[in-house]
C-alpha cells in the first residue's frame, strides 16, 4: 500500500513538473509572432499642447509557448507627444520611452494604453502626428504598431473680456476656458468666419452686443464617446449663450449653436422694445442642446429660416413679448430623454404675440405645440399661417390658424418621415426635407 501511494505521488508529481515545465518555455523561433487587435491606431484630431483621450489595443500571443520581449519602446522617443503604457509599465521619456525584459505567456495577453499631447505644428490646418510603437521579440524579430492622430494648433483663452469694440476674423480655431467670454455693456463684438470652442462650463455672457455672421460655435471636445458616436453629437458641452437685459440689436446669420446646455437664452428686461429687436437670427442652426434651444423672456425676436432641434427643453420657448418665426423648422426629436420639451412653447407671462409663417413645428408627441395663458390680465395673440404643424386640429379659428396642415400619428407621412434622415442609432440628423414630405415649400430648407 506504502508502495502504491509513493508511485502515485511520483506520477501526480512528474505530471506537475511537466506541466510546469511546459508552462514556462518560451520560444526563440521566428515564426512565432503576437498578434494584435490593429496594426494602425488611429486617433481622433486633438489640439495642440491639450492631452487625448485614452486609446487602447490588445496583444495577444496565441502560440503554444511563452514569448519575451526584449524591449518595447516608441521609435521616435519623446518628440512626437505620444504617452504609452503597457500593461501597466509606462514608457518613462527620461529612459528613452522604453520598457524591457516583458513576458508574455501562451494565451495570455497585453492591453496598451495611448495617450498623445502633441506639441505646435505652427500650421493652420490640422497635421499629422504618428509614430511606431515597436516590439522587439527575443527572437530577434521585430513587430510594429503605427499610432496616428491629427493636431491642430488653436488659439486658447480663459475668461476672455470684450470692453470695446472688436473683431474676431480667425481661421485658427479659439477655445474658450473657464467662463468662456463676456461682452461689457456698451461694447460689439463681431465675428466672422470663425469656430469657438468651449470647454466644459464656458459660455458667452453678453451685456453689449453681439454679432456673428458664418460661424459655429460649439464644444471643444474632438474625440468619440464610443467608436461610433463623436462627442459633437452629445449634448450639454458647454454653456451657450446668455443675452443679458441690457443687450439689444444682436444679429446671428448662417451661425450655428450645438451641443450646449441651453443654447440661447434672453433674459428678461424691465420694458419690452417693440421697435427694436433684442435678437436677429437668419438661416441659423440650434440644435441638440441639454436644456431650451432658445428661451425668449419679454423680448422682441425675429427668425427667418432657421432650425431649432431635438433639446431636451422646448426648441423655442417664448415667455412674454413678441416673436416672429418665418420659414423655420422647429422639430423635437431629442434622443436622450422621452421627458423631452415642446417644439414650441408660447406663454403669456405678460403680453405674448407670436407670428409663425412658413414653417414646420413638428416632433416625437402627438402635440409639440404649447400655448398657455397664466391669467386673465394678460393678452396672449398668435397667428400660424401657411405652417405644418403637429398639434390638435383647432377648429372654426381662421384668425388664428390659416391654410395649415394639422399633422396627426396616423398619417402616412408625418414626423421623422418628412426629413432625409433621423438616424436615433448613431445621433445623426438632417433636416433637409424629404421627396414625399407634405411640407414641401415650408420649413428652413428648400
Amino acid at each position: 500500500m506504502k508502495r502504491y501511494i509513493l508511485y502515485t505521488m511520483i506520477l501526480v508529481w512528474g505530471l506537475l513538473a511537466g506541466a510546469c515545465s511546459d508552462d514556462e518555455s518560451f520560444t526563440t523561433s521566428r515564426g512565432d509572432l503576437l498578434e494584435f487587435t490593429a496594426d494602425t491606431l488611429k486617433m481622433d484630431t486633438v489640439f495642440s499642447n491639450t492631452g487625448s483621450s485614452t486609446y487602447t489595443f490588445w496583444v495577444y500571443n496565441r502560440t503554444d509557448k511563452g514569448i519575451r520581449l526584449s524591449s518595447v519602446r516608441l521609435k521616435n522617443g519623446n518628440q512626437t507627444g505620444f504617452r504609452v503604457n503597457v500593461d501597466g509599465s509606462y514608457l518613462d521619456n527620461t529612459l528613452g520611452a522604453v520598457v524591457t525584459d516583458l513576458e508574455v505567456r501562451k494565451g495570455d495577453s497585453l492591453r496598451i494604453f495611448v495617450e498623445l499631447t502633441s506639441p505646435e505644428t505652427y500650421q493652420l490646418e490640422p497635421q499629422m502626428v504618428s509614430d511606431d510603437l515597436l516590439f522587439q521579440l527575443e527572437s530577434g524579430v521585430e513587430q510594429r504598431v503605427r499610432l496616428e492622430a491629427w493636431a491642430w494648433d488653436a488659439v486658447k483663452m480663459t475668461d476672455l473680456v470684450v470692453s470695446r469694440d472688436t473683431t474676431i476674423d480667425m481661421r485658427v480655431p479659439i477655445i474658450l476656458y473657464g467662463n468662456g467670454l463676456r461682452i461689457d455693456s456698451g461694447a460689439v463684438l463681431t465675428l466672422r468666419g470663425t469656430t469657438l470652442y468651449f470647454h466644459d462650463g464656458a459660455g458667452i455672457d453678453i451685456y453689449g452686443q453681439l454679432k456673428a455672421e458664418n460661424c459655429v460655435l460649439r464644444g471643444d471636445r474632438l474625440d468619440r464617446m464610443f467608436p461610433y458616436l463623436p462627442y459633437d453629437r452629445v449634448s450639454g458641452q458647454w454653456r451657450g449663450l446668455c443675452f443679458a437685459s441690457s443687450s439689444t440689436g444682436n444679429m446671428l446669420s448662417n451661425t450655428e449653436i450645438r451641443n450646449a446646455m441651453t443654447a440661447v437664452m434672453l433674459a428678461d428686461s424691465a420694458a419690452m422694445d417693440t421697435t427694436q429687436l433684442r435678437l436677429q437670427m437668419s438661416h441659423c442652426i440650434i440644435h441638440n442642446a441639454k436644456g431650451h434651444g432658445l428661451v425668449s423672456y419679454n423680448s422682441n425676436v425675429a427668425l427667418d429660416y432657421c432650425q431649432l432641434t431635438n433639446t431636451l427643453g422646448d426648441c423655442l420657448a417664448v415667455y412674454g413679448g413678441r416673436c416672429l418665426i418665418d420659414h423655420c423648422t422647429l422639430a423635437q426629436f431629442y434622443p436622450f430623454s422621452a421627458d423631452r420639451g415642446a417644439a414650441l412653447r408660447f406663454v403669456a407671462k405678460g403680453d405674448v404675440c407670436i407670428t409663425c409663417r412658413n414653417s414646420i413645428v413638428t416632433g416625437y408627441a402627438d402635440d409639440v405645440l404649447m400655448g398657455e395663458q397664466t391669467d386673465t390680465t394678460t393678452t396672449m395673440r398668435y397667428l400660424f399661417e401657411d405652417c405644418l404643424l403637429r398639434t390638435p386640429k383647432v377648429e372654426n379659428d381662421t384668425m388664428s390658424f390659416r391654410n395649415i396642415i394639422w399633422e396627426t400619428p396616423k398619417d402616412s407621412i408625418q414626423g421623422k418621415l418628412h426629413f432625409v434622415n433621423i438616424d436615433e442609432e448613431n445621433l445623426y440628423y438632417d433636416f433637409h426635407l424629404d421627396s414625399l414630405s407634405t411640407a414641401q415649400g415650408k420649413g428652413c430648407y428648400r
